[in-house]
């Protein structure tokens, strides 16, 4: 009799100590990169890895869906929006990258998403509300828990917007989150187009702020922007996960509740590679996805033996072998004293093998021509000295700097050469960069103050047209770095 009592107590005490959980699955920054690269990443690996697991799990983005690659720019992002929603994600948020297919291409774009759009702090102009179609936070029930999900817009489009507007996040937040207790949710999750680290922009976030601010309010935020990969770090308890880029990766989050209490417990995540060796792909999305391929992309363009890398091998250098290739090439084209190059152009590296035009338009997918502007050595000086702290953003053919930061995070001991000079007030270069800088798009603020009329456009190609056509003439080789130095 013992015995008997013994084993039951075996049996029944291992569903006494099971948990009941719940499964998220999270993206962001996925830019349109709907294929694998080098056996990794698509739509058709996410969907494999979605069907191997938990069935009542949901499927959240950060954003940034809209453009990245010659499918998304030029269905003006609708493709991405078709897979996704024939993936079937619950929800997602709005990215910077939104905006890339400018205003008016926003609206008719979002009206396509099947699924939860969540931008609490993403507002029209005139009226102060919300688009109809865009929610501050959706409930959903999953596995028997239910989840608030609140989405925050990334403030910071990339054109810009007159129409919408942005409130700021955490005042947003604070406001949503009174509303939500009152569905007395057992779960808030917060997806943000921001980052708890955003290096990759040179900007302060306000993301980590949410873990301080709002303990036991908030469990889970999830966030891009950065393209940063980050599992498992916490504030205050609050769980902050980051899933990198270009859906080469999908973070796995697995909440665990009180089964008596129904209470929460904790939430620990997972970084899941889409190696589809071992993930598979799922053959339904497998067939769209090859279904919306532009063609003539796919064309070899060159060869290269080294990869062409976006990280300088030396910690004090600040630019990179790609970028300083790109500018070289710049350089060559406009003949100018100068080329600027800014490093947020450059998506991704240059993988060593053959190189697709498809790996051009990864590396940089925007189609801005040059232009040449004259300027006096104190602007250039200035431009420099603006955009090397917090971290450098542009690379340099013709042009050398050499500097310190001091204890408060400013440039000092500053020194510049331009063709081996160094740099005169007084004097005029040429400088040339791409239309977007030239026309003082984000980090290219300070080319506002040069007149339209002094800028001058020089030819048809592109950044990628240069690149192109480097690698056609052959023998590319990584430029050296040590052109941005920090001492």
């Amino acid at each position: 009799m013992k015995k008997v009592s013994l084993l039951a107590i075996l049996l029944v005490l291992p569903l006494l100590l099971v948990a009941k959980t719940v499964t998220i699955y999270h993206t962001s920054d996925t830019h349109g990169f709907f294929y694998p690269k080098k056996g990794q990443g698509g739509f058709a690996a996410l969907a494999a890895v979605l069907k191997s697991g938990p069935q009542d799990y949901l499927l959240l983005d950060s954003g940034d869906f809209a453009n990245g690659t010659i499918e998304t720019k030029n269905s003006k992002g609708a493709k991405a929006v078709e897979l996704m929603n024939a993936v079937g994600y619950d929800a997602t948020t709005i990215g910077n990258h939104e905006f890339d297919f400018k205003e008016p291409q926003v609206m008719p774009l979002l009206k396509k998403i099947q699924f939860a759009i969540l931008a609490a702090n993403f507002i029209e102009a005139d009226t102060l509300k919300r688009p109809d179609f865009v929610l501050p936070y959706k409930i959903f029930t999953r596995n028997g828990v239910k989840i608030a999900v609140i989405g925050l817009a990334n403030h910071n489009p990339t054109n810009p917007a007159t129409k919408y507007t942005f409130a700021k996040p955490l005042e947003t937040l604070e406001f949503v989150l009174a509303e939500v207790e009152k569905e007395h949710p057992q779960v808030v999750v917060v997806i943000v187009h921001d980052a708890l680290r955003d290096d990759k922009h040179g900007t302060q976030s306000y993301v980590g702020d949410i873990g301080k601010k709002y303990k036991d309010k908030v469990q889970v935020v999830l966030g891009g922007h950065a393209h940063k990969i980050v599992q498992n770090e916490k504030i205050n308890g609050v769980l902050f996960v980051e899933s990198g880029c270009h859906l080469q990766n999908v973070s796995k989050i697995t909440v665990t509740l009180d089964d008596k209490t129904d209470k929460f417990v904790k939430a620990e995540s997972e970084l899941i590679p889409l190696v589809v060796a071992k993930t598979g792909e799922d053959k339904k999305i497998a067939e769209l996805a090859n279904s919306l391929r532009e063609p003539g992309v796919d064309e070899v363009v060159g060869v290269i033996e080294e990869p062409l890398l976006k990280k300088a091998p030396v910690a004090s250098h600040k630019d990179s072998p790609l970028d300083n290739w790109i500018a070289d090439l710049g350089r060559a084209y406009s003949k100018a004293d100068v080329f600027i190059h800014n490093l947020g152009g450059t998506r991704v590296d240059m993988k060593a093998g053959e190189v697709t035009k498809r790996d051009l338009i990864d590396i940089h997918p925007f189609d801005n021509t040059i232009t040449q502007v004259t300027v006096n050595g104190r602007f250039l000086k200035r431009f420099v000295k603006t955009n090397l702290v917090p971290k450098n953003l542009y690379a340099y053919s013709g042009l050398a700097v050499t500097y310190k930061v001091n204890k408060k995070g400013k440039v000092k001991d500053l020194h510049i050469w331009v063709n081996q000079k160094p740099l005169k007030n007084r004097q005029k270069y040429t400088i040339a960069t791409n239309t977007y800088i030239a026309n003082g798009g984000s980090e290219g603020y300070l080319f506002k103050q040069i007149p339209a009329s002094q800028k001058k456009l020089l030819g048809t190609k592109n950044i990628r047209d240069l690149m192109e056509d480097g690698l056609r003439q052959g023998d590319v080789v990584p430029a050296p770095t040590g052109r941005v130095v920090e001492l």
